[in-house]
């Protein structure tokens, strides 16, 4: 028999045992890894930093976030009239997050000048702070302003090309299709990219077949094929060519001289698996207008301090996604209750996430050191320093980059199947995570140019020891591990090429650990340092949570995560 009863008896729908949204995200004051980083090597832009944070933390920009990678750009070839453009239209939102990295200065204050025409205090670290808490928010819009970062020091070196070097320095973004002069008269900056890889070279861009022509002075013509182009709506890019001196480095503007559209033809954008929001794409020049820089034969050595800081902003936004996975698993497991308590009191997975604290703020102050040696190398002229980021840079690159992908996985995994939804954070994190350790440079490439960086620049491995030898004596694994590592760089001279290039991942990894473990010690609370030496200095292969019965404190290391609850 059917016995009506009205709807409210009815209902089976009660949401019980969920987590809240993350939002605000805590970006800066409640990160202290990153706040402990900046009020040590570059407290002057702490305020500024702060506030960024609290921005680009908002839910107004959470939401551009979501809208900018959901929304994926579209290319459009042609106009309605047939005429060609070449243009990529984004979602609104992407371009209030660039318009919210420019106005901050994320491409331009580590070029920016003091009263006195130095380099400002710690613009290095700045830029590298913001870069890091923007990634949290999209990762897609952090690669144009990091390229536009990059390509500073390669166009400040060229005179004819200062009208670029001004407008790199610009905070004012114009998303305008219009040329670059057009921008500049209004006050607005410029935006710079970079085409490199050719289809049949990949990373070895010395087997890339486009053609320059010289035209007079420093004008040529370029024709070829760009097989990866990234963010093709710059205002101009870096890029390689064959001269008749050999490959050289050329700055393509996306207008010519006399205002005319220059030859540069989007074949198509990059369906990738993650990086939505950024546009990615396939390119032709056609008779295109470009101004060389440098000498002609001497391309690779002209980009590569370029790609130098590109490395750097690599290591920085995979940074950024441990920070973002660790918050996101903090958060959830603070609301979720499962066998009669909060997942964040359950033994097992307390143990977890403090292994995950311990990754993501190994990470952070790896990245902010080496940071902070571009500041005091560019600024200070310390030369040590210098040859301490170009080793630390690729070491730096390689080691986080490997280790993101797994540390966002176990984040997702403490999600359960909720972490798996595309209606939340994870999903996307996790396309992106394997992204940096191809982009700038594979995990090979990265141990090669380890080896040809001990080769060429013998001062840079006793520059290295000298910073990762400060903490000597905090623990035994440490000890063990400096003392290991400087007999592999000894008997490096000894080995044969094979031998040489069999050897470079162990002796990279060896690096970088060595570096985040000496790091830990000087700069993190000892329980979280003493947990790092123990689980992963001298041990093998392991998995997160895996402490193999090292004497853990628990507490302490889960004290650093309790901003993230407010």
């Amino acid at each position: 028999m059917y016995i009506h009863r009205p709807l409210s008896q009815l209902e089976t729908h009660e949401v019980t045992n969920q987590a809240r949204p993350l939002s605000p995200l805590p970006l800066f004051e409640r990160d202290l890894a990153l706040s402990e980083a900046v009020e040590r090597w570059g407290s002057s832009q702490r305020a500024a930093l702060s506030a960024f944070g609290a921005k680009a933390g908002s839910e107004e920009a959470i939401e551009w976030g979501e809208l900018a990678n959901r929304n994926k750009p579209d290319l459009r070839l042609f106009d309605r009239y047939g005429h060609r453009i070449d243009q990529v239209e984004f979602h609104p939102a992407y371009h209030e997050l660039m318009r919210l990295g420019v106005e901050a200065g994320l491409p331009s204050v580590a070029w920016s000048s003091d009263e006195e025409g130095r380099a400002v205090e710690g613009g290095h670290l700045a830029h590298s702070a913001m870069l890091y808490m923007l990634t949290q928010v999209e990762p897609g819009v952090c690669c144009p302003l990091s390229m536009t970062y990059a390509c500073a020091p390669v166009l400040r070196r060229s005179p004819a090309l200062r009208w670029v070097w001004e407008g790199v320095l610009s905070r004012r973004y114009d998303q305008r299709m219009i040329p670059a002069q057009d921008k500049l008269k209004g006050g607005a900056g410029l935006t710079v990219g970079m085409a490199m890889t050719e289809k049949q070279g990949g990373s070895d861009v010395r087997a890339n077949s486009t053609r320059a022509t010289a035209l007079g002075g420093l004008e040529y013509s370029l024709r070829g094929h760009k097989w990866f182009c990234s963010a093709p709506m710059s205002d101009g890019f870096l890029t390689l060519a064959q001269a008749e001196g050999g490959l050289s480095c050329f700055f393509v503007p996306r207008w010519r001289p006399d205002g005319s559209r220059n030859g540069i033809r989007i074949q198509r954008l990059k369906d990738k698996l993650g990086n939505h929001a950024n546009a990615s794409s396939e390119i032709e020049y056609v008779d295109a207008w470009a101004h060389r820089v440098g000498d002609e034969g001497r391309g690779v050595r002209t980009i590569i301090e370029m790609v130098n800081h590109t490395r750097l902003d690599a290591s920085l936004a995979n940074a950024g996604l441990m920070r973002a996975a660790l918050s996101q698993a903090i958060n959830h497991c603070a609301h979720r209750s499962a066998f009669g308590a909060k997942l964040l009191k359950q033994p097992l997975m307390r143990a977890v996430l403090a292994d995950l604290i311990v990754e993501s703020e190994a990470a952070t102050l790896m990245t902010m050191r080496v940071a902070r040696a571009f500041d005091r190398a560019q600024r200070d002229g310390d030369e040590r320093e210098g040859a301490f980021a170009r080793l630390a840079v690729a070491v730096t690159k390689f080691w986080i980059c490997k280790r993101t992908p797994d540390m966002v996985v176990e984040a997702l995994e403490c999600h359960g199947g909720a972490g798996y939804v595309e209606e939340g954070p994870m999903p996307r994190l996790y396309r992106e995570a394997p992204l940096n350790g191809i982009w700038e440079g594979s995990g090979n490439v990265m141990c090669l140019d380890v080896l040809r960086a001990l080769q060429r620049e013998p001062e840079a491995a006793g520059c290295f020891m000298e910073r990762a030898s400060a903490a000597r004596g905090f623990h035994p694994a440490l000890d063990a591990q400096l003392q290991a590592l400087s007999a592999k760089l000894r008997s490096l001279a000894s080995l044969n090429p094979l031998e040489a290039q069999l050897s470079a991942r162990s002796l990279t990894s060896d690096l970088a650990v060595a570096l985040q473990g000496s790091l830990l010690a000087q700069h993190a609370p000892e329980a979280l340092a003493q947990a790092f030496c123990e689980s992963r200095l001298g041990v093998g292969r392991r998995l997160y949570g895996d402490w193999g019965g090292a004497p853990l404190q628990l507490d302490a290391i889960l004290a650093r995560v309790e901003p993230i609850l407010g």
